[in-house]
């Protein structure tokens, strides 16, 4: 199998959340290749899963890889470069679901004494979608999964170095839009307006008061304000309406639960105050990736097996991944791939997977399901 050659078409057929339908066929025509036991689709979204069965007697494990672009438009001249307006591989999925692939290619060619092998390529990570739609299917039900993998690169760091830490590894995290809405009136007037100016001050300055970015510490938040807007561009009208928008960080999802639950009671409140009707609406959550201890000690025996550089990250990332859902569910955990120290950061225009490192990702991967 031409790694290099699969990855690059990924690349170019970049698709974004839900909409990955050319690279679903494509993964699912490479994987009839290697002939697993089945391959499943899915009811909502275009993920795929590969059973691989060895027999009784052995775990269940499951590995997961996101295939879903991001919506950056792709400034790279590369000979592969994204064919899909608006939409490019700057984040590496690509990588990722290729290194799945290698995984099932190493299995087809040296298959296990026993036990099950799930492969699972998923759509709509960057929105925080895919895992919920996996879950909700019932499909991973039928399967006693002892244990889930998932790893992501790390641009910044050495190639081919592993890193990981038990429990909290990337942050939980929520958007949050707040309408507001009261009454127009004329600009002349504006004492008739039923304005939410007010309001959105104090319920922005309440969001604002919530940040701690010391990130040793248990209460650790990080709050950005993304949109502030009250009214529109029109000159003769006094505003009546506005719009909030936030994202929302902590290390543990009971943390993050608890500030969803104490901003809807401020928002409510002020609105209230101000004769305002106030519709909240929570987007794109990514539940912390919660590493379980004993497959994060698995993941440092195989690193060490195949001599690779173990990194024990000290603090959470910041960013959130939609793995973290699966951990709620199974033991399992989500590792660090290092994709090298001159690599821009992930999301960036300038960013592009190297292919060097997929050989390393499916090595990894493949000890982890032969222990």
């Amino acid at each position: 199998m031409d790694c290099k050659e699969i990855r690059h078409r990924l690349h170019r057929m970049a698709e974004a959340s839900n909409e990955e339908v050319q690279t679903s066929a494509y993964i699912r025509q490479r994987l009839e290749q290697f002939q697993p036991s089945k391959i499943i689709t899915f009811p909502e979204g275009n993920h795929l899963l590969a059973e691989f069965d060895f027999g009784e007697g052995g775990k269940t494990v499951l590995l997961r890889a996101d295939m879903d672009a991001v919506r950056v438009n792709e400034t790279l001249n590369l000979p592969y470069k994204s064919e899909t307006e608006g939409v490019s591989h700057k984040c590496g999925h690509d990588g990722h679901s290729t290194i799945l692939l290698r995984l099932a290619e190493m299995l087809h060619e040296k298959p296990l004494p026993a036990g099950k092998v799930l492969l699972l390529f998923q759509g709509a990570e960057e929105t925080g979608e895919g895992a919920k739609q996996i879950l909700d299917s019932g499909i991973l039900d039928a399967y006693s999964i002892d244990c889930a993998y998932a790893l992501h690169n790390i641009p910044a760091e050495t190639a081919g170095t592993i890193i990981c830490k038990p429990g909290s590894f990337t942050c939980s995290v929520v958007s949050c839009d707040i309408v507001l809405t009261g009454k127009t009136a004329h600009a002349a007037e504006p004492w008739n307006a039923v304005s939410p100016f007010m309001a959105a001050q104090r319920i922005t300055d309440f969001v604002m008061s919530l940040n701690q970015r010391d990130v040793q510490r248990e209460d650790f938040c990080v709050a950005t304000l993304i949109e502030f807007r009250v009214g529109s561009q029109a000159y003769g009208v006094a505003a009546g309406d506005g719009v909030l928008r936030f994202t929302i960080r902590t290390r543990e999802d009971a943390h993050l639960q608890q500030i969803i639950s104490e901003i809807e009671t401020k928002a409510k409140t002020e609105a209230a105050s101000e004769n305002l009707q106030c519709e909240i609406r929570w987007l794109e959550y990514f539940a912390a990736s919660n590493n379980a201890k004993e497959t994060v000690n698995a993941i440092k025996e195989c690193a060490d097996n195949l001599n690779l550089t173990y990194q024990n990250k000290p603090i959470p990332f910041f960013w959130g991944e939609d793995f973290g859902l699966f951990t709620q569910h199974y033991p399992g955990a989500l590792f660090g791939l290092g994709s090298g120290t001159t690599q821009p950061p992930l999301h960036h225009p300038d960013f592009d997977f190297p292919d060097e490192i997929v050989e390393t990702g499916a090595k990894m991967f493949y000890k982890l399901v032969g222990r």
